[in-house]
């Protein structure tokens, strides 16, 4: 993990506990999400907290115990405080407050002049505003990103927002004890938004946990399905997550691979969750997608399997287009690849008839909207401060793939190059370019080696850090992609991504859907 249950649990928890004595743990919506990611509430109620409340939701006075707020620097969270405090029946005996990250003048100013700041005992900066989603990604848990920089009406917005997201990355580079300095010349910090790469957030992905997230109802990263035994049936939730070594070993490969692994006569038993998942998404699969990854694939790369060209795109979408068993999301999502196969975008005549053949006039915006992200969608109609950049050119592959897993996300040539000091100049200006002398000298990275359980530390290196942040929310595809470059530099390099949030594809069109009104919608 980025950081352990030990951080909080020690640089919260126990740093204000005394023997025998009883504490209430106040939280927000970001650190309830950055505890889950951590801590089991076993290991919270182990160290003295009696109680763990939402600061955000009416609570019954406890004033004979001491609270510990563990809250982002947030006006809301910054008024709740003061607002447990106001009265002359405080809610809790004396306040202990941690902040995720700098508590802003106006908000500390609030409460110094508060009633609250005679009970406050403790009041720390603890520099952790990120959620550690997996050992190598992390999020900032803003959904609402993408309105905030894409937006038709985000100029208010974005600068704040760009400020917020510069503050919150400067406390994972806190937390990894990344400092600039010459001892950190290697590790490097890139940062894209979301438009240098749309295609990967829409294709359809048939690597286990990113086909998983895109077809089956999975909320919260908790799997739901039915059990059949003698005679019942009943529901089971399952939480995907890093403490399922087998999800780990089996979330990156093909589902094609998954299917033979799990399948096996000596595991299907033990692993029955894994079976069900890779049956549901085979089933999915089956019932459209074969031939519509097929389609998605070729408009991507620009040619078919055999590697010829492709002569007539819109001869091989129009059956799909047409298909009334086909998802309108799935059909935009086929649009959407043939205009960016085009590279200039397309006739705005030849979008209205493509969008009255597969009747998705509703949701024809969402293709719109993909100018506010500098993508060409109508020839010759530019919008947007992001329109026409300049995209990277992309790597010649010569691994052997699957057919309908063709298509490499942009992020891992970015990963790739800057790794081996290869990213053009002109497309990347404030790349610090280390001189090849330093190529064999790697400094320590203490948590490195415990990232991967079941290697000895002879198997991975510890080295320097690249970081890539995606702006507008990450793919799962362009995670996994983390890992392969992690692993194919044999431990020289550690590769994290993060991004205000993580996408599937429904979720990024139904941003989309958003970047035309005139409010930042709730997430």
């Amino acid at each position: 993990m980025i950081f352990s249950s030990t951080e909080i649990i020690s640089g919260v928890i126990k740093s204000v506990k005394k023997d025998g004595e009883w504490k209430v743990l106040i939280v927000d919506h970001m650190t309830t999400r950055i505890l889950s990611s951590c801590c089991k509430m076993s290991d919270i109620l182990a160290e003295g907290v009696t109680i763990v409340e939402d600061i955000n939701k009416r609570r019954e006075p406890i004033s004979s115990l001491e609270a510990i707020y563990l809250i982002t620097p947030s006006e809301k969270s910054v008024r709740g405080v003061i607002g447990d405090f106001k009265d002359a029946a405080f809610t809790y005996k004396a306040a202990h407050i941690f902040f995720t990250d700098t508590c802003p003048d106006p908000l500390f100013a609030e409460i110094g002049r508060a009633k609250v700041s005679k009970f406050i005992k403790t009041l720390k900066e603890i520099n952790v505003a990120f959620l550690p989603y997996e050992s190598q990604v992390f999020s900032l848990d803003d959904p609402k990103s993408l309105y905030s920089f894409y937006g038709s009406k985000a100029n208010e917005t974005r600068d704040k927002m760009m400020e917020n997201v510069a503050e919150q990355i400067a406390t994972l580079c806190d937390t990894l004890k990344e400092y600039p300095g010459p001892d950190k010349a290697r590790s490097q910090l890139i940062i894209v938004d979301r438009g240098f790469d749309p295609v990967s957030p829409v294709l359809h992905e048939l690597t286990f946990q990113a086909m998983a997230y895109d077809l089956l109802d999975i909320k919260q990263d908790i799997y739901t399905y039915q059990t059949t035994g003698i005679g019942n049936s009943k529901e089971k939730d399952v939480l995907l997550d890093e403490d399922d070594e087998l999800w780990v070993q089996l979330r990156h490969m093909h589902i094609a691979d998954v299917t033979k692994y799990v399948c096996h006569s000596n595991i299907s038993t033990t692993y029955s969750t894994h079976l069900h998942l890779a049956e549901a998404c085979m089933k999915k699969f089956k019932a459209s997608l074969d031939k519509l990854c097929e389609v998605e694939q070729d408009l991507a790369m620009g040619a078919n399997a055999e590697g010829e060209p492709l002569k007539d795109a819109m001869k091989s979408i129009v059956p799909v287009l047409l298909d009334s068993d086909i998802d309108a999301f799935d059909k935009i999502r086929i649009i959407l690849l043939f205009i960016f196969h085009k590279k200039k975008g397309i006739g705005e005549e030849n979008l209205a008839k493509l969008i009255q053949h597969a009747n998705i006039q509703a949701d024809s915006n969402i293709i719109y909207n993909l100018q506010n992200l500098g993508c060409n969608i109508i020839a010759g109609v530019s919008l947007g401060r992001n329109s026409g950049k300049t995209l990277p050119d992309r790597k010649e592959r010569t691994e052997s793939t699957y057919q309908l897993s063709r298509w490499t996300p942009t992020v891992k040539d970015i990963m790739e190059n800057a790794i081996e000091d290869k990213l053009d100049k002109k497309l990347w200006p404030f790349i610090f370019y280390v001189s090849q002398s330093f190529s064999k000298f790697f400094y320590s990275s203490a948590r490195f080696g415990h990232w991967h359980k079941n290697k000895s530390p002879t198997e991975y290196r510890s080295g320097p850090r690249l970081i890539v942040f995606v702006i507008g929310g990450v793919s799962y595809s362009e995670m996994r992609c983390a890992y392969e470059v992690t692993r194919a530099t044999d431990g020289k390099w550690e590769v994290l991504i993060g991004s205000s949030h993580i996408l599937t594809p429904t979720s990024f069109l139904n941003d989309l859907k958003t970047l035309d009104k005139d409010a930042n919608p709730d997430p």
